[in-house]
């Protein structure tokens, strides 16, 4: 029996390409979006499966911070006042704020140094690109297992907050999902940025600004420490942002200005997400 007998009847159109299901995969062509972004997520779980250590080394780092901060300075400084003036312990209120951080350092760790590797040196991008894949599955994809590596840091965090008594509401319950929200605008924002660097020296310009804004969107003191013109240019910042909505949550401090926080990172992400489809595409499929 010949090859051609084994294989069977030649397949149909229809089953040759099976009908495009979805709202993206409706919308946007097939050059740019295939439906295959979890594959990406799979190339990462692999190849970190045998770097284990650095994925948790990432956890300690707030925790660090929350236990030298918290319990340390924390001693020192005694009672803060929250954000409407309840007294708060240290610990309680630069918890929320660490967190936040978390989610936003795990997004930018994979997001930064991982996607510009890849991309400058490794040239992994132009060989998936080969592929089915469109510039969109790959920029899914990283943001989603950076998304994932923000996002089990947070639950970490959240698991040591229950454990030190520093859940003051049912509301924090949402912390994670809002984490998740952090991590997806920050890597979005990461690997648009990302795919503009030149070289090395562009990546340490860039944690030359995320260490500042790390340090003073009120992560460690309130806002009002400032005079006016500084606190409006750090409500600007995306960290701020973070921190407002973890401590709301924390404290159960629920309102209509909340959504201001969440739109803010849902613009972040879309945007970041369109820069960095459009610029794959320029680059690398020319």
């Amino acid at each position: 029996m010949s090859r051609l007998e084994l294989a069977g009847p030649p397949a149909s159109a229809d089953t040759a390409y099976p009908p495009r299901r979805g709202l993206l995969l409706r919308i946007l062509p097939p050059s740019v979006y295939a439906g295959r972004a979890t594959v990406m997520m799979e190339r990462s779980a692999r190849v970190y499966r045998r770097a284990w250590l650095i994925i948790v080394s990432g956890f300690f780092e707030p925790l660090f911070y929350l236990l030298s901060f918290g319990a340390g300075l924390g001693a020192l400084v005694g009672g803060v006042s929250g954000p409407l003036g309840q007294p708060l312990t240290y610990a309680e209120f630069i918890a929320p704020a660490l967190l936040a951080s978390s989610a936003m350092n795990g997004a930018l760790n994979d997001s930064m140094m991982s996607v510009f590797f890849k991309l400058k040196y490794a040239k992994l991008y132009d060989g998936m690109l080969a592929t089915s894949l469109g510039p969109m599955d790959v920029a899914l994809g990283e943001m989603g297992w950076a998304l994932t590596r923000g996002g089990m840091y947070s639950v970490a965090f959240v698991v040591v907050m229950l454990a030190m008594g520093l859940i003051l509401s049912p509301w924090a319950l949402l912390l994670v999902p809002a984490a998740l929200l952090i991590a997806f605008g920050f890597a979005a924002l990461g690997m648009a940025v990302t795919t503009y660097m030149r070289n090395w020296q562009d990546i340490e310009v860039a944690n030359l600004l995320i260490l500042p804004m790390f340090l003073f969107s009120g992560t460690f003191y309130s806002l009002s420490a400032y005079p006016g013109w500084l606190q409006f240019v750090v409500k600007c910042l995306p960290l701020h942002h973070a921190v407002a909505l973890m401590r709301a949550l924390s404290y159960g401090q629920i309102s209509a200005g909340l959504t201001l926080h969440i739109c803010y990172f849902a613009v972040m992400a879309l945007a970041g997400l369109w820069v960095t489809t459009r610029r794959l595409g320029a680059l690398l499929m020319k």
